[in-house]
């Protein structure tokens, strides 16, 4: 386990953040991490970190600010905290979050409550999110197996067992279980590059998805680019933003989705599970929803703000044969069913999934079909049964997925 642990600490650093030396480091992690993350901070101090800044995650303490603090509190996101976190991005810190959520932390709390905070963070962090989604900074996310996370996937084990079977999974799914991880990353980029450089060649002006209860049309706007694995920042520097990645993605046209979408997956959103739900879209925008469970969440997701969060702001495209896929198992986190299955996100669209996108202000951005949100939301709609096809400027159809894989030569 510590030759994992070590491996996986540097895969996080390397293929990760691909931290580099004289640059800072900010660290988010659940309190239960705290062997990892030690080993992941001696790492980036022997890399030539600057300086390792830890925040700090406890699911209980969550929980009871949560429960019991007043909605004038929760309304409000500290100054303090925001101009910490903007300052280090803007001082070129790279951004470290590992992640292991328990998906039902939160599942009595009122949905008004869990608005306020939701809307709150969005609003006072959207500067130190735009560096994310802009790559103006590197930043990375990697799974962690809680006891809380791992029994909700393995209730028939004990907490320990349950972990432990979890860091397997998780261990495979990153390679970790490979002689050269690293190496293993660099072939899996190349992979990826492959596909994107594909579609980003036919220049698709619609996307159409068909299966058991969806038959989805995707408009693509004027200019899309398709991104997956290795993103490059600003600095030139490469970085994987998601550990594991299988996707590619770009961004939907705001005004031009139209059809009916059923999920696949549970979405685990803010401690809530969303389950069996179907969203059909008008013009870009969700006209009509139903839902088996969480349909107060839902309705808060889709009302985050005054428009944005009902309208797409990404689209991917994973194959069924993932290794996320492969396991068998409904992850409850959306780091790791994303990449079990294609899937479509509510909310904010990646300014980078377009020509110049990042040097649009709002303006330019709703003229060319870019969605603006203060939430970015993905959820699954893949399966073994999915289909694609790609419409050309022509008006030609032409096959991209058939039964959940791809249906071209990449």
């Amino acid at each position: 386990m510590n030759e994992q642990l070590e491996k996986y600490a540097s895969l996080a650093l390397q293929t990760g953040v691909n931290l580099q030396r004289g640059q800072g480091l900010l660290v988010q992690a659940p309190i239960e991490a705290i062997e990892f993350v030690r080993i992941v901070v001696k790492k980036a101090y022997e890399a030539g970190a600057k300086n390792v800044h830890v925040e700090w995650k406890d699911d209980e303490l969550t929980y009871l600010k949560m429960k019991h603090a007043p909605m004038d509190v929760l309304e409000t996101f500290p100054e303090w905290r925001k101009d910490a976190m903007t300052s280090m991005v803007k001082d070129g810190y790279a951004v470290l979050n590992i992640y292991g959520e328990n998906p039902d932390l939160l599942q009595d709390i009122d949905g008004k409550r869990m608005a306020a905070v939701t809307k709150a963070s969005s609003t006072a962090l959207k500067e130190y999110r735009d560096f994310m989604m802009n790559d103006r900074a590197r930043w990375s996310i990697v799974g962690y197996p809680t006891k809380d996370w791992a029994v909700k996937i393995y209730p028939e084990l004990n907490p320990d067992e349950a972990k432990d079977k979890l860091w397997q999974e998780i261990f495979r799914i990153a390679r970790i279980d490979q002689e050269d991880p690293i190496r293993a990353w660099e072939k899996h980029n190349q992979t990826l590059k492959n596909a994107r450089e594909y579609l980003n060649e036919k220049k698709y002006k619609q996307l159409h998805f068909t299966a058991e209860g969806t038959d989805l049309t995707i408009g693509l706007p004027d200019g899309h680019i398709w991104h997956g694995g290795a993103a490059t920042a600003v600095d030139g520097v490469t970085f994987n933003p998601n550990i594991p990645t299988e996707e590619v993605f770009t961004m939907p046209h705001k005004y031009q989705v139209n059809g009916k979408v059923t999920s696949t997956k549970p979405l685990s959103f803010q401690g809530q599970l969303i389950e069996n739900f179907t969203l059909t879209f008008e013009d870009g925008k969700v006209a009509d929803y139903t839902c088996e469970k969480g349909e107060e969440a839902l309705k808060h997701l889709l009302e985050a703000d005054e428009d944005g969060a009902a309208r797409l702001g990404e689209v991917a495209i994973v194959p069924h044969e993932s290794p996320v896929s492969q396991a068998g198992i409904i992850f409850f986190n959306t780091l790791f069913d994303e990449n079990a299955s294609c899937h479509i996100a509510l909310g904010k669209a990646y300014p980078t999934n377009i020509k110049g996108g990042s040097d649009m202000d709002e303006a330019s951005m709703d003229a060319n079909g870019v969605n603006d949100s203060i939430v970015h939301e993905d959820f699954m709609i893949g399966s073994e049964n999915m289909n694609i096809d790609g419409v050309t400027a022509s008006g030609e159809r032409e096959a991209i997925f058939r039964n959940g894989t791809w249906a071209v030569k990449l």
